[in-house]
């Protein structure tokens, strides 16, 4: 092993011992959670409305975190915020997601229009 390759295993597995804790405990703490999860819908029947209701709201609202802040920025003027690439795609991404309810659709859609604001209109 050459010295870089001792140093980089050194570094990765030979941590303070703080931190495999923490890593440790966290991945139980998980696994736990999960598990309890996994247990407690395998012991009842149906799973009660008060429960699925607001379930029926994770993935919009995981998929409005994970996108909203790639494509919306603020920049130093109202105008130069609006014109952004990314927001027209998404807006127009947005649209065909809303009327054609296809997936495949809007992304297409969604990439086509931010490379042709991309490297034609904006360049």
């Amino acid at each position: 092993m050459t010295g870089a390759g001792v140093a980089l295993a050194q570094s990765v597995f030979g941590g303070s011992s703080g931190v495999w804790l923490a890593i440790v405990v966290i991945g139980v703490a998980t696994y736990g959670f999960r598990l309890s999860f996994i247990h407690l819908f395998g012991r009842i029947d149906e799973v009660p409305p008060s429960v699925k209701r607001p379930l029926r709201y994770v993935p919009p609202a995981v998929l409005a975190a994970l996108v909203l802040p790639d494509f919306v920025t603020l920049e130093s003027s109202l105008v130069e915020t609006l014109v952004d690439e990314q927001l027209i795609a998404g807006a127009v991404a947005g649209a065909v997601a809303w009327r054609t309810e296809n997936v495949f659709a809007t992304i297409t859609v969604g990439m086509v229009v931010l490379w042709l604001f991309r490297f034609v209109v904006f360049a």
